[in-house]
């Protein structure tokens, strides 16, 4: 599958990444609610992420408290912010961060950096490299159908593949909604396996056994970081 993540056997999560992971839920819930409207059939993006933290088994309540936050006088706001950096070897990262302390999370990322004795870049000073997607990827013996319906609906197919009975499909994250509309409306009951926007690397990268221990240690401490959702990279990590 290229340079698209594998599927790979879910591992078990421990208590503190299980809170980060409903932490993460949360702030992204109520600031989607409170940028649009705390009613998911008026908010296309709020039902979209309420279906995929469900999906993530995010308890009900994370979800409820969320939302209900949102409707009330909170001051609280939150920022997405994405930091570029250059790790060990020839390895690059961009880090998601979801932070109502623009000072803090910075200050928290560049420290992570400096630990293995590498840097952040500014802007662009990496994500040339890679391309903003929309991915989905799900189980599927009618490929040609589904390839067929799509266009003829007109959506912009980036990437079409099937192997083994499952489908990866990305496409432009401004049609990402148009694309799992029309998903569901071949097949209800569709069952994402991936259904991720981020960045996906062009091309990876090989590590030495030196220069994968620092990125491996290096992604740890990003990944304690309260504020960092998600991690980007070009790391060939074979499992």
């Amino acid at each position: 599958m290229g340079r698209f993540p594998s599927i790979a056997a879910s591992k078990a999560k421990t208590g503190a990444q299980k809170a980060k992971i409903y932490s993460s839920f949360a702030k992204e819930i109520y600031q989607t609610a409170k940028n649009g409207g705390t009613d998911p059939d008026g908010n296309l993006n709020l039902r979209r992420l309420i279906e995929k933290a469900k999906k993530e088994q995010i308890p009900s309540d994370v979800i409820n408290r969320a939302i209900e936050k949102a409707k009330g006088a909170s001051a609280e706001d939150y920022q997405t912010i994405f930091y570029e950096g250059f790790g060990p070897g020839a390895s690059t990262l961009i880090i998601k961060t979801m932070t109502d302390n623009v000072n803090r999370t910075v200050a928290d990322v560049r420290a992570a950096f400096n630990k293995v004795h590498k840097s952040l870049g500014v802007t662009n000073s990496v994500s040339y490299n890679y391309d903003y997607l929309t991915l989905v990827r799900f189980k599927s013996d009618k490929e040609e159908e589904i390839f067929n319906t799509l266009l003829e609906q007109g959506i912009d197919i980036i990437d079409f593949e099937s192997e083994e009975g499952i489908i990866t499909i990305t496409v432009n994250p401004n049609i990402q909604h148009k694309l799992k509309d029309s998903l569901e409306q071949m097949n209800a009951n569709i069952d994402y396996l991936v259904d991720e926007t981020g960045y996906y690397p062009k091309d990876k990268v090989t590590l030495n056994q030196e220069e994968m221990a620092d990125f491996e240690k290096l992604m740890h401490i990003l990944d304690e970081i309260e504020d960092v959702t998600n991690i980007y990279h070009n790391v060939d990590s074979k499992e």
